[in-house]
């Protein structure tokens, strides 16, 4: 199994991306968050230098419904070194929706279809798309399925959901089991991939499943990935290989050994953290631009805990760096990990 790290706009940056990479790994590919200018602004511009990148395979993702724009952008990345690129039909957003732009274009399947046409024929670079199924409803998606297949996509990632549904309501595995049935091209699923358990039932219902992606999951749990593939971060079994190994051992020597994986996680979890702030700190001004992004980073971590909500409250309300940094301190101290 492949998996792959979801482009989450604000969120899974360069800084973030090469924390996960150091401390966590086992991401195949990542997808930076959408591109939109075309000429590549500051901040677009670092997030897909090389040498931010270095030992990571990053594809850049274009948010657009211009060709024109799509191609100019393209360009700019070339030149950078980029051989595939990754068009998003996915983003619900109002504002992005407005302007007929992610899943707002699937409204307009007929312009869509020139827009492809044209990029496919124009473009040197190898396209990937991620996509919705529909902006209103699940039906519209055998039209949009039957377009993409008109095209040579490097791979089709589709996240089972219509632009309404933004992240809420149950993603429609039939929506996916069609392209399944139907595409060419090489599938990758995204959509609520957030435990073991969530893996399970999509591989069971579709063994033929090669490629993953994941947004929030691994924003919750960042270890996410090393369970999926069987090992843990500082074992090479998961919590029931591990504890079905030591059925011999004394009650207490298992607890004492679920203890210290519980610390090493927790220290672990905590470097990540530290690694991401401090990378923000390097290139931001002043303390309240680093805690912006950090606080909009634990709308995520904080559903790692078993109870962080006086402590979130507190992390909420810092204006300062050494402030901040010691209720996380009290949060991974006191709390436990699910």
């Amino acid at each position: 199994m492949q998996f792959y790290m979801a482009p989450m706009e604000g969120l899974t940056g360069y800084i973030f991306r090469n924390a996960y990479q150091k401390h966590y790994g086992g991401i195949d590919r990542y997808f930076t968050p959408f591109i939109t200018n075309r000429k590549l602004n500051h901040r677009e511009l670092q997030d897909v230098l090389p040498e931010h990148n270095a030992g990571m395979d990053v594809v850049p993702q274009i948010l657009t419904n211009r060709a024109k724009d799509f191609l100019c952008i393209a360009e700019e990345l070339e030149k950078l070194g980029y051989r595939t690129v990754n068009l998003n039909l996915g983003c619900p957003s109002g504002t992005v929706v407005a302007k007929n732009r992610g899943a707002g274009f699937l409204a307009l399947p007929d312009e869509l279809d020139a827009f492809l046409e044209e990029i496919f024929r124009e473009c040197p670079l190898g396209i990937s798309i991620k996509t919705r199924i529909g902006k209103d409803s699940g039906e519209e998606w055998e039209r949009l399925l039957a377009i993409y297949e008109k095209y040579p996509l490097e791979e089709l990632i589709i996240h089972p959901r219509v632009q309404k549904d933004f992240y809420k309501n149950t993603v429609r595995l039939e929506a996916y089991g069609m392209a399944v049935d139907r595409s060419r091209h090489s599938l990758c699923y995204n959509g609520d991939i957030c435990a073991k358990d969530d893996y399970g039932r999509l591989v069971s219902r579709f063994p033929g499943t090669e490629k993953i992606m994941i947004g929030r999951g691994l924003l919750k749990r960042p270890w996410l990935i090393g369970e999926l593939r069987g090992r843990l971060p500082e074992s090479t079994g998961s919590c029931e290989e591990f504890r079905g190994a030591d059925k011999g051992m004394a009650d207490a020597r298992v607890a004492q050994q679920a203890k210290t994986h519980e610390t090493a996680q927790k220290e672990r979890f905590l470097a990540f953290h530290d690694d991401i702030l401090h990378g923000y700190l390097a290139v931001m001004s002043g303390d309240k631009n680093t805690l912006f992004k950090m606080k909009e980073l634990w709308v995520y971590f904080a559903e790692s805990f078993t109870d962080s909500g006086k402590y979130m409250k507190k992390i909420r309300k810092s204006e300062r760096i050494a402030e901040y940094e010691a209720h996380v301190a009290a949060l991974f101290r006191e709390q436990e990990l699910k």
